[in-house]
């Protein structure tokens, strides 16, 4: 397998998002926009954001109207649709909102396309569980067409396109960037290869995930190829949970603060079934669980320091064959103060590892092998001054 490693990686957040039932919601929403904002701050180029409906946990029911407030709180960070459910929205109206977004946002709207993942959403609708991945595929081929100007009639039955056409075409030239959800099954790779659209990779740390990386990304580019599309690892996202502190011992006491009620708690009200989420009954019991194994959608936890989570993120690159951008899932485990502390240590000492701008290091060896030669010509030069000096006396 070649391997792809970019000369600058690229970092954000998916922030889905998670939040305790007893949480305020009204301030919970608001502090989702307080991490964007913390995150153009610390130098992140990404934030994208969840769309759910049901079951408490993830309150924003648009990622839409979000991104359109909290683009006015900030100036060059990018947003995305983490992502749009396409089986819950008419093709044209969610089209029409993402251009309307591109312009308001002057170009930093990325859109993400998925089939919507609770199956509770769907139930509501009165969607069938089994037809949401074909009924995606259709919708994203419309849209897609759509933003590219094209003129559409399409009757899918649960959608209807009659010489349908945007009245306003995207900012962003030929249009923004399409990335699709993949979590483990072929789906997604195809659709995005097809489409020649990015791919989402949301369960990246699960162990499923994890090992069908480099299987997605040879779908991808297959499919791509025989479609007359072009792909690249450069658009590959790749999510994982993770959480940094100044040692191990402090991140894992940060994450047991909120493990309990913003995540085990949720996942065994979703009915969740798994052997390592059983007999758990402390927070530091829960925090040690979701370090050793996967926990459902939320994958796998890389809770410790900045070298850990370097190290997490190596794993992956060697696994994948190489991606672009690294997102961290939004996970609430920890508190405010602790989770605003981790994403700055992130900042300061992981994505640097990854982007190639930084040469001190080069810079002070370089000094240090000639520290001899140089000290001497400063202390010659020294001694020339001062003996100019006397001989004026």
């Amino acid at each position: 397998m070649s391997h792809f490693r970019p000369d600058c990686m690229k970092f954000g957040a998916f922030i889905a998002p998670y939040h305790g039932i007893a949480d305020n919601v009204t301030l919970t929403i608001e502090r989702d926009m307080e991490l964007v904002e913390l995150m153009e701050r610390l130098d992140f180029d990404e934030a994208w954001i969840g769309e759910h409906h049901s079951a408490g946990f993830e309150p924003i029911a648009s990622p839409e109207v979000f991104i359109a407030a909290v683009a006015e709180r900030t100036r060059r960070i990018r947003l995305g649709t983490g992502v749009s459910s396409l089986t819950y929205h008419h093709p044209l109206i969610l089209a029409d909102r993402i251009v309307q977004l591109d312009h308001q946002t002057r170009g930093r709207i990325m859109l993400g396309a998925g089939p919507g993942q609770l199956p509770s959403d769907a139930a509501m609708l009165g969607i069938d569980p089994a037809r949401q991945r074909d009924m995606m595929g259709a919708a994203l081929e419309a849209i897609v067409d759509l933003l590219d100007g094209k003129v559409v009639t399409r009757d899918e039955g649960w959608f209807t396109l009659r010489d349908a056409r945007l009245q306003v075409l995207p900012y962003q030239q030929p249009r923004m960037e399409v990335a699709v959800a993949c979590a483990v099954t072929p789906n997604g790779p195809v659709t995005a290869g097809r489409m020649g659209a990015a791919m989402l990779s949301v369960a990246a740390s699960s162990g499923a995930g994890f090992a069908t990386l480099p299987d997605h990304w040879r779908i991808c580019e297959k499919v791509a190829q025989e479609s007359g599309r072009a792909v690249h690892r450069n658009n590959w996202r790749i999510v994982a949970p993770i959480h940094i502190a100044e040692t191990r011992e402090q991140a894992m006491a940060d994450v047991a603060a909120g493990i309990m009620p913003n995540v085990l708690d949720y996942l065994r009200k979703l009915g969740v079934q798994m052997p390592c989420l059983e007999g758990i009954e402390s927070a530091e019991d829960a925090v040690r669980s979701w370090c050793g194994n996967t926990w459902g959608t939320f994958g796998r936890l890389t809770c410790g320091t900045p070298d850990d989570v370097v190290e997490c993120i190596e794993g992956m690159l060697d696994q994948s064959g190489g991606f672009g951008t690294f997102l961290l899932l939004a996970h609430n485990a920890a508190n405010w103060d602790a989770t605003c502390k981790s994403y700055e240590l992130f900042a300061r000492y992981v994505m640097p590892r990854f982007q190639n701008r930084d040469r001190r290091a080069e810079s002070l060896a370089w000094v240090s092998t000639h520290s001899v030669d140089l000290i001497g010509s400063v202390a010659a030069a020294t001694r020339n001054a001062l003996d100019q000096h006397k001989n004026r006396l």
